[in-house]
This record gives C-alpha cells, structure tokens and sequence, in this order.
C-alpha cells in the first residue's frame, strides 16, 4: 500500500467483502495476474466477492478511486484476455474474481438458464443433465473450468453446429455512461424492481415466479447458426468475433462490462448417439465430405472436427496424463488440480536450482511410463493416414453419415472410416478434446531449444477448398513445431506453432496475418482478440460504446489503455 487513496479503496473494500476475500500479496496474486497460456501484468489487488450485491459495491468503490476493473472468472481464456497484460496501463488495476458467485437458476423445466458470473459450463451441463437438455457448448481441456459467461461475453462455441455460439440478448450487466455513473441495466426479460440493490436482491433470492417466466421476442441462442453454415458457397467465414450480427450488450463484450447474469436457451440431449472416424491421406475428400453433408443432409451431425496427423501425435505424446486423468478420474476436480499445479509453479521458479515448468516436465516424464491409451483401430488411422476426421452423430444423423461414408469410401481407395464402439468413441472424442494442451506442453518442455507461441484461431470463407494449403512453405520452415486441427463443418481452425530459437514472433505473424487477409480469413474465430490480436473497427467501436471511459479491461483488442482512451 503506497499512498493514502490505495489505503483509502483497501478499507472500503474491506467493509463489503472483509480482509479474506482481498488479495494484496504479490506471489499469492501471481495466479490471478498470469494467463492460463500468455499474458501477465501486476494488479493492486484482486478480490472476491460472493453475491451480486457485493460484486455491485465493489465496482462502485473501485470506479470511484478511479481504477481499471478486470473482471476474472475461470482464467481460461487463451488469447490473455481476463489478466492484465504489461505495465503501461495509466490507472491501477483491480481484479475482480466472480468464481465465488455460482448460482444458476432453471426457468420453464429447464429449456431456459440465468448464469451468474461464476456458472460454470461443467455446473450447467450436470444440472441440466437429468432434464434431458445440454448447453450450447462441451468444453474440452483448454477450457477447464470455464465460466457460462465467460462463453458469452467471447462468443465461445460453435463447434456444435446444431446450437452454434454462445449468445443471448437476454442479460443483466452493470457499464458505465459517458459521465463516468455506473448503471445497472435488466434485459432479463423479468421484472425484478427498481433500484440496483432491490434487482440483485430479487434475482439472488429467485424472488419472482420462476415457473412463469414470460417469453421473450429477444434471442437466447444463435438460432441461424445452421443456415448460415450450410451456405458453403459464401466468401465469408460462418462465425468470428468480430461479427456485427452477434455482438449485443454482453454477448462478445469481452469484458467491457459487468454481466451479473445471462438467459440462455438450452438443446434437448439426443436420443441415441454414434461416433465416427475418417482417414485419409487426400484433404480433398474430407472437403467432398463437408460440402454434401452440408448441403444433401437433413439432419446435420453434432459435431465434424478435424485433426491433421500433427495435433494427434501433439495430442497423444505431450497430453497423455490429461487424458488418463480424465477418462478414468472425470472433470470436475481438474479445475482445482490446475490450480494446485500453477501454484506449486510459482513456487518452484522462486527457487533457483529447480527448473521452469516443474510439474509439467513431471507428469510428461510420468506418462512416458505408461501403456498406449489410444484403441488399436484408431492407431492404425494414425499409422496410415495423415488426416482425420471425427463425426458425432445423433438420433437422425447417424444413418445419413453412415450411409454417405459407405458409399464416398466404396467408390475410392484414399480413405477409410470406422463406426467406433462406444468406448473407442469416447476415446477419441476425449484425443480430440486434450490435444488443446499439446502445443504449450511442446514449448514447455523443449523451451531451451524453440521460441515463443503462435496460436491461430482463424475462420476462413465458407467456400475455402484450399484450406489445407493456406500458408507456404517459407513460413512453415520456420516453425519448431506445427499443430493443425479444427471445427470442420464451419471452417473454423486452429494452428497452434511453436516457432525456431531466434525466429522473430512478432514479424512472422505479422506476416501469416496478411497471408490470411489475402484470403479473406476473419481472426479470431471464437477465443475473442483478448490482447493477441487487434480488433477490426467494428469490434473497437462496439467495445467504445459499451464503456465510454475505458474502464473495464482496458487495452482489450490493442485498444489503447489510457483512460477515455486517449
């Protein structure tokens, strides 16, 4: 504490939350100040509040002290964007944990949900679990713990082409005028009162009649989703986020203001459920494949995503102890066991004998040690094939794919399928979920021989055939290590590089990021911009509109950091 005002905001914030729930020490902040894969900055403290009227007075408090608000949920995010980032920021930074702040409420049997800030998709999936409903999005293990809010305030998901991304028009936040007053604004579509307290009071306390909830003309999903990624024959990507048609008040706000909840429309869980597995050494194929499922089928499969042979051999040497774990120990601890591991991090690189990233060279020695985790059918795709593709089909999808895949493999040699028994198909949707880790395990564990990080989260035109070819060789050879998969059906991928000792990051993205301009790609896709990327100047003006003074997680999209922008 340096000055008067600090000691000042440390005693208000005292008095809504108590001395337990703010963090002023600077090795047990760490964890909250570093991003989940890039991005770190110093904060002056971080705190925690438990119930919507807490989180209203300490956003109250810290606005009038003048203080950048970053508000944390999870710290999933991949593209930095729920930490501080740097030390050029004009004003200090408090960071605000909701994680405390769970509560979730089922309307109508639970074909709709009120998220609050700490919800999380793990949370949500279980309780609508027995109702025979899902979310909009099942996560995989680069999002471990992720929040419901969080999905919506980066337009996450999509990859379940039959829900599409989260978005809602239906949310209650907090943002501030040009005048610098924080307003509460309820675009529930319930009546809950007047006043702010008298709003956060009613909605914590469930006080209105949860089972007559009146419907609303406004949208609780991306119903048009389907359509949009039908339509192969468009030069424009199916989703990124910067689109101006999903970008309203929190869905894509990336923290540019406060969401205290959002309604959401959930998906009834099918029926029956079939997984399917394609290899082929001709990506044409897998582009024949896309175009007539999209444009021939009825019914769409749950999911289409592709992996090159890169993210799956990625996948199954640097995230095998992620996916034992998983298989055999389930999800819902892995949250806690991530922050034992970030924990024991820190303080390991406190000591200087010890080498960076401890635990994650441990446990890639400890899976070294351990038998082959993968079924016999789908080594043999990896052995014989270099790319993939995994269908999730359900209910009314599972014959139209089993049909065109007998009829698409019967007529050529250049690839195969297999209908995957139920534990060969958990086992390769959970290869698929893990392999997001493999490309930070990969630099992790040979740091002293790579560079930094390229992860690319982009979104090419739907009518994309050259997808496989998009970047040169001149480019790849700079690489360490290359890592490619995607959401198939939409065109949307991930290329996750780690670059050559010596490489400059900076000029070779800026490079790659032109290479994708000349072909009309949209960057990023689903992560939000959070500071890798710059915002297109319709994502800036929106993030201008929403917070006039630049308040809340300021510096987003390379915005400037200064307040009011300047």
């Amino acid at each position: 504490m340096k000055n008067d005002r600090i000691i000042e905001l440390y005693e208000e914030l005292t008095s809504i939350l108590g001395r337990r729930k703010i963090l002023t020490d600077k090795q047990k902040m760490n964890f909250y100040q570093t991003g989940i894969r890039v991005g770190f900055g110093e904060a002056l403290m971080v705190v925690f509040p438990e119930n919507l009227k807490e989180l209203w007075k300490v956003l109250i408090a810290c606005i009038s002290f003048d203080k950048v608000i970053i508000i944390q949920a999870a710290n999933t995010g991949l593209t930095g964007g729920s930490t501080p980032f740097g030390s050029d920021y004009d004003r200090d930074i408090v960071i605000i944990n909701t994680l405390h702040i769970d509560q979730l409420i089922m309307l109508d049997n639970g074909f709709q949900v009120i998220a609050f800030p700490g919800t999380t998709l793990y949370q949500l999936e279980d309780n609508l679990l027995p109702l025979g409903r899902g979310p909009h999005s099942v996560i995989g293990s680069s999002c471990i713990g992720a929040s419901v809010i969080g999905g919506v305030c980066n337009n996450s998901g999509g990859n379940l082409v039959n829900r599409g991304p989260a978005y809602t028009e239906l949310s209650l936040f907090a943002q501030l005028n040009h005048n610098g007053n924080l307003e509460l604004v309820n675009h529930l579509g319930i009546q809950l009162g007047n006043s702010p307290e008298e709003i956060l009071d009613n909605l914590q306390s469930k006080n209105f009649d949860i089972k007559n909830v009146v419907p609303s003309s406004r949208l609780a999903s991306d119903i048009d989703y389907q359509n949009r990624v039908r339509d192969v024959n468009a030069n424009s990507p199916a989703r990124f986020n910067a689109d101006k048609r999903r970008l309203f008040e929190s869905s894509g706000c990336a923290g540019k203001i406060a969401v205290f909840a959002v309604r959401l429309d959930t998906f009834p869980l099918p029926k029956k459920q079939q997984v399917f597995f394609v290899g082929t050494n001709q990506p044409r194929n897998l582009t024949n494949l896309r175009k007539k499922i999209l444009t021939e089928h009825s019914h769409l499969p749950d999911m289409g995503e592709y992996m090159h042979r890169s993210y799956f051999d990625g996948a199954d040497k640097y995230c095998k102890d992620n996916f034992i774990f998983i298989k055999y120990f389930g999800t819902k601890s892995l949250p806690k066991i991530i922050f034992i591991k970030r924990l024991i991090d820190n303080f390991a690189n406190q000591i200087d004998f010890l080498p960076n990233h401890l635990t994650d060279k441990i446990l890639q020695f400890i899976s070294t040690l351990m038998p082959d985790h993968l079924p016999k059918r789908i080594r043999y795709f990896r052995d014989n094939f270099e790319h993939y593709m995994l269908f999730l089909s359900s209910d009314k999808s599972i014959n139209l794919i089993n049909e065109l895949l007998e009829k698409e493999t019967f007529k050529s040699d250049d690839y195969q399928f297999i209908k995957c028994t139920e534990s060969e198909g958990k086992d390769a949707l959970l290869h698929r979920y893990v392999a997001g880790s493999a490309p930070a395990r990969f630099q992790k564990i040979n740091s002293s021989s790579s560079g930094g990080l390229i992860p690319l989260d982009v979104a090419l035109p739907r009518n994309c055939d050259s997808w496989y070819q998009i970047l040169p060789q001149e480019i790849l050879c700079q690489m360490a290590e290359s890592f490619q998969m995607g959401h198939f059906l939409c065109m949307v991928f991930h290329w996750d590089f780690v670059v050559k000792d010596g490489v400059d990051i900076d000029q070779l993205k800026e490079k790659i990021l032109k290479i994708l301009d000349s072909n009309n790609a949209k960057y990023p896709a689903e992560h939000n911009v959070g500071h890798l990327y710059k915002a297109e100047k319709d994502l800036e003006d929106f993030y201008r509109k929403l917070d006039p003074t630049n308040t809340f997680n300021s510096g987003i999209g390379k915005t400037s950091k200064k307040k009011n922008y300047l």
